[in-house]
């Protein structure tokens, strides 16, 4: 089935809203905000490129079943990638709203989306499988595209069925055009429920006020995300019975801290990438997770340690890297690599950082993140990015960029010592920072992900 054919689930009155705009899913079902022009584009590779989310998702919406391909082109890709992307995909037509701007990329056929719905002009759309095509992140390069079909995309929310009780109000810190974002919007459209989107322009403070005024039962962001969000203030009137984490490694620091916010919230954290699908999900309050997810397939998921890397195979996973070398994302197995390192400590798994982002002091490995989540334990912190210095003599040295928790300025040098002492206790000599840099901020990347180039 399409998305258009889950419109009819839950509530009449079941939306899709942004700070500017709402739309009630309802009225898609015999709607357009392509103009009448959605049949152009029937078998067709088709990259969405909307400066807004909401027009993202209605395309999305209209075009699956209709479109052989649909690229989602997130705002933070930068230009000079384009040509290349839209040539690896076999891009064949453009969806967006600003025209003009995307003739000059020489793709046949460029078509306009703009709110508000209207009637479709008794347009005949051709049903067929959509292959949906996302792009990996944190990347300097090209991003990798990779394909995945709806069957996979939606498998973990077919595992876990329609959340029992009242219907849900859904909302994430995520862009819809990321995996983890779309997995939201997917479980909105299939579970018959609302869904509030984000703005990067938006203040955190006022989004948090927005998801309040909606009613928003059921979110899901990144650490990062969470960690703004408790750092603004406004939390405290929000009050979310679901909370999930995904996207970065989350601390018991993190953990902790969002049960303290929300005491009558279910909170876990879920494994989820591009390429590998949603794994699992944790619940039990910790960070890691339980050794024995690897005897047992949790959801027909299946989970090795291989070199210290986490690797999954199961049908959730992507199919393939679209148009380019190494074309198979599995090994001989079916196993996907996920190039994130994790490491037992009695009868559970905690994830220490990622394959690429290690720190190497003198011959000896540090994974930043595993730093990070004992700063994050001080409570006189919020948040924190490690990262290397050069040095002449090991070649790095490991610095740390702190961001203090509300009313701990005033005691700078005693939390710089606190720090300190918790790091020796429990790290080895060479991962403890040489320096700590008080710090304002610190910035999350367009995917959710704290910034660390």
């Amino acid at each position: 089935m399409a998305l258009r054919d889950h419109l009819s689930l839950g509530s009449a009155e079941r939306t899709l809203s942004d700070p500017r705009s709402t739309v009630r899913l309802r009225d898609l079902r015999g709607g357009t905000i392509l103009g009448g022009r959605g049949s152009e584009l029937a078998g067709r590779a088709v990259l969405i490129a909307m400066t807004d989310q909401l027009t993202t998702a209605l395309v999305m919406i209209e075009l699956d079943g209709v479109a052989r391909r649909l690229l989602l082109c997130p705002p933070d890709l930068r230009s000079e990638h384009l040509p290349q992307l839209i040539a690896e995909a076999g891009i064949d037509a453009i969806v967006c709203d600003e025209p003009a701007s995307w003739q000059a990329l020489g793709v046949p056929l460029v078509i306009a989306a703009r709110l508000p719905v209207t009637r479709a002009a008794n347009d005949v759309y051709p049903k067929q499988a959509t292959e949906w095509l996302l792009l990996t992140s944190g990347t300097t390069g090209v991003p990798k595209i990779v394909g995945h079909t709806l069957e996979a995309l939606s498998g973990a929310i077919t595992a876990e069925g329609v959340p029992q009780g009242d219907t849900p109000v859904w909302a994430t810190f995520y862009d819809i055009r990321r995996y983890g974002g779309l997995q939201i919007f997917l479980r909105a459209v299939l579970g018959g429920a609302s869904l509030v989107l984000s703005d990067p322009k938006e203040p955190v403070a006022d989004h948090l006020a927005r998801l309040t005024r909606a009613g928003v039962t059921h979110i899901s962001g990144t650490p990062s995300h969470w960690r703004k969000a408790m750092m603004s203030g406004a939390a405290a009137a929000f009050q979310p019975r679901y909370v999930r984490l995904s996207g970065e490694i989350a601390d018991q620091a993190v953990l902790d801290g969002l049960k303290r916010s929300f005491p009558e919230a279910s909170i876990g954290h879920a494994y989820a990438s591009t390429e590998a699908g949603v794994g699992f999900a944790v619940v039990d309050g910790l960070e890691g997770f339980p050794a024995s997810l690897l005897e047992r397939a949790p959801g027909g998921v299946e989970l090795k340690v291989e070199d210290g890397s986490l690797r999954i195979r199961s049908k959730r996973t992507a199919h393939a890297y679209i148009g380019r070398e190494p074309a198979a994302l599995a090994d001989a197995d079916g196993f996907i690599d996920s190039g994130d390192m994790v490491e037992r400590r009695g009868d559970r798994y905690y994830f220490v950082g990622r394959r690429g982002g290690i720190i190497n002091v003198g011959g000896l490995k540090v994974h930043p993140e595993e730093v990070e989540a004992i700063i994050n334990r001080h409570q006189g912190v919020r948040m924190s990015r490690v990262r290397s210095r050069r040095s002449p003599i090991t070649g790095a040295i490991v610095v740390a960029d702190v961001v203090l928790s509300d009313g701990a300025a005033a005691d700078m040098d005693t939390i710089k010592s606190g720090i300190l002492a918790d790091c020796r206790q429990n790290l080895a000599t060479h991962k403890v920072p040489a320096m700590i840099t008080f710090v304002p901020s610190l910035d999350i990347t367009g995917a959710g992900k704290l910034a660390r180039q």
